[in-house]
């Protein structure tokens, strides 16, 4: 049985629409609409512990406009879900009473470790005949937190994962180091260790080694390999499933820290909303990739939305 649902990822830096027809006997999900807008909902929330006003409004905005895309849809179930910068915010509550005014559901401000296992379900349902082979480990670097998951395949109960989520992501780091255009050689040292004492704990809890295909997603994975495949402009039909060699991930973070925030502005294939953010997030993969040892990286363009929206039709 097909069954039109409809997911929304509210992350730190952007908020994403997944409407979809999911067919969970044939593991087969088929998009309607999907759509990302940057709205920044973590705006500052590392250094006030507050969600800003503003970034609030953008956020409702959009979300009011989301509702109206689902009721012309005619999905048969709803499900949002919020994570970093709702986990850290006192002022959660207010997030929570817009929302549920705008789509007449509560926000859910899941954990790290169900996000992680969402973004595992998304990224691996289609990785099927052993190529790309299992174990994977799927890393979600998003703009709050990056999750780590290791685990077999696509549709494997939570308790067979092994997961962690540590507070380094590309807007987190970039408002507490990366300041200068560019950033300076000291401010890029000073990312870098807050990035390898969480790497130092993502060793700790999960066993890296076992993992035979790195998985990564979000909006910095996914420009990382669109900027190492050369792309004019972005594509994800172009990006999702490339191997992009570890050398590359370097080569372009060593670029994007190097260039001006107009030089960055000039990349085709860069969206506007993370121009200033880009180089944070490609240090995250740049140094998780050298610290476990990994050749390559898998780009999925399927991630966490998609893991909701298998969750809303499986009935979760």
């Amino acid at each position: 049985m097909i069954k039109r649902v409809a997911a929304i990822d509210c992350g730190t830096n952007s908020l994403r629409l997944l409407i979809a027809d999911v067919d969970v006997a044939r593991h087969a999900l088929t998009d309607v609409e999907r759509r990302m807008e940057i709205v920044r909902l973590g705006q500052g929330v590392d250094a006030t512990g507050m969600l800003a006003q503003d970034a609030l409004e953008r956020t409702l905005r959009m979300l009011a406009e989301y509702a109206r895309q689902i009721a012309a849809a005619d999905a048969m179930a709803v499900r949002m879900v919020a994570t970093s910068a709702t986990r850290d915010a006192a002022n959660a509550a207010d997030f929570s009473a817009g929302v549920h005014a705008a789509l007449g559901i509560t926000p859910e401000v899941i954990s790290g470790g169900e996000e992680a296992r969402l973004s595992f379900a998304g990224a691996t349902a289609e990785l099927t005949g052993g190529s790309p082979p299992p174990p994977y480990l799927v890393v979600d670097i998003g703009g709050g937190s990056t999750e780590f998951v290791l685990g077999g395949n696509g549709l494997v109960p939570a308790s067979d994962l092994a997961a962690i989520s540590v507070d380094v992501g590309c807007v987190r780091l970039t408002e507490r180091h990366l300041q200068s255009d560019p950033p300076t050689a000291a401010q890029i040292r000073a990312a870098t260790a807050d990035i390898d004492r969480a790497l130092d704990d993502v060793a700790a809890a999960i066993a890296v080694g076992d993992a035979r295909t790195l998985v990564g997603l979000a909006g910095s994975v996914t420009t990382v390999a669109a900027i190492a495949l050369g792309l004019p402009a972005y594509d994800p039909a172009l990006t999702h499933h490339a191997r992009i060699p570890a050398p590359e991930v370097h080569a372009v973070t060593s670029q994007l820290l190097a260039q001006t925030h107009a030089q960055r502005a000039a990349i085709g294939s860069l969206h506007p909303g993370r121009v200033d953010i880009i180089g944070a997030g490609a240090l995250i993969l740049d140094r998780l990739m050298q610290r476990f040892g990994f050749a390559e990286m898998v780009t999925s363009e399927h991630d966490i939305l998609d893991g909701i929206a298998w969750s809303v039709a499986a009935g979760e």
